[in-house]
C-alpha cells in the first residue's frame, strides 16, 4: 500500500471518528491551547469534529498538486517516496491532534503540549531523513535564495540541515518528561536549527563564489 493511500485512509477514519462522535459530544469543543498545554480557545462542535478532518483533506490535496507545478519535476519524482512520507507524517501529525481534541472534549485531562511533544519529535526527527534525500525544487525543503540558485549549496545545507532537524526531533521527546519546558524543548531547537540553516546556506554560497 502507497503512503497517500494511507494518508486517505487516516482522513477518512477522522470524518468517520467525527461522524460517530457528534451526537455524544459537546457543543462547545476545545480548539486551542496556550504554551503552558492549558485549553485557551473553544468552538462549536460542528467544526471542532471536522475542521481538521477538512484541512487535512485540503493540504492532503495541495500536497499532491504541489508536483504539478514544480518546474523541476525530476528531481521531485527522484525522491518520490520520501516525499509521500512527508505527506503521510503529516497527516498523521493532524490525526494525532484531532484524537486529543476529542479526548480533551470529552473530559479527559492532561497537558496538550507535553502529549503533542512525541508527535513533533517524530515529524522533526522524519523531515530530518526526508530533508538529506530532497532534490533541489521550489516547494519542499530549506528554499532560500542560496540553495536554489546552486546545486551544491542545496547539498550541503540539506545534509547538515537534515542532521539537526533529526537531533530537534530527539531534543523535543524530552518535552513528554518534562511538563515546565515541554513549550521551549520543542519549539527553540527548531527555530534556532531553521535560522542557522539559512545562514549557512548564505555563507556556503559566499564560499563557493566568492569574487563574483
Amino acid at each position: 500500500m502507497k503512503a497517500n493511500d494511507i494518508s486517505l485512509g487516516i482522513i477518512f477514519i477522522s470524518f468517520i471518528v467525527g461522524a460517530f462522535v457528534y451526537p455524544h459530544a459537546p457543543d462547545m469543543m476545545p480548539t486551542h491551547w496556550n504554551a503552558q498545554g492549558e485549553i485557551d480557545g473553544y468552538m462549536d462542535k460542528f467544526w471542532g469534529l471536522f475542521l481538521l478532518p477538512t484541512l487535512s483533506f485540503g493540504l492532503f490535496a495541495l500536497f499532491v498538486f504541489i508536483p504539478k507545478l514544480e518546474p523541476r519535476k525530476k528531481n521531485i519524482e527522484d525522491f518520490k517516496d520520501y516525499y509521500q512520507g512527508i505527506i503521510l507524517v503529516t497527516i498523521g501529525f493532524l490525526f494525532y491532534i484531532y484524537v486529543l481534541s476529542i479526548l480533551s472534549a470529552f473530559g479527559y485531562r492532561f497537558n496538550m503540549v507535553q502529549m503533542m511533544a512525541p508527535a513533533f519529535a517524530a515529524i522533526f526527527f522524519y523531515m530530518g531523513v526526508a530533508l538529506e534525500k530532497i532534490k533541489s525544487n521550489f516547494f519542499i525543503g530549506i528554499r532560500t535564495p542560496w540553495t536554489i540558485s546552486d546545486e551544491e549549496v542545496w547539498e550541503k545545507t540539506h545534509k547538515l540541515g537534515g542532521k539537526l532537524f533529526r537531533a530537534s526531533g530527539i531534543i523535543a521527546l524530552f518535552g513528554a518528561f518534562f511538563e515546565e519546558i515541554a513549550f521551549i524543548v520543542i519549539i527553540a531547537p527548531i527555530l534556532a536549527v531553521s535560522v542557522f540553516a539559512v545562514v549557512y546556506s548564505y555563507v556556503e554560497y559566499k564560499k563557493i563564489h566568492k569574487g563574483e
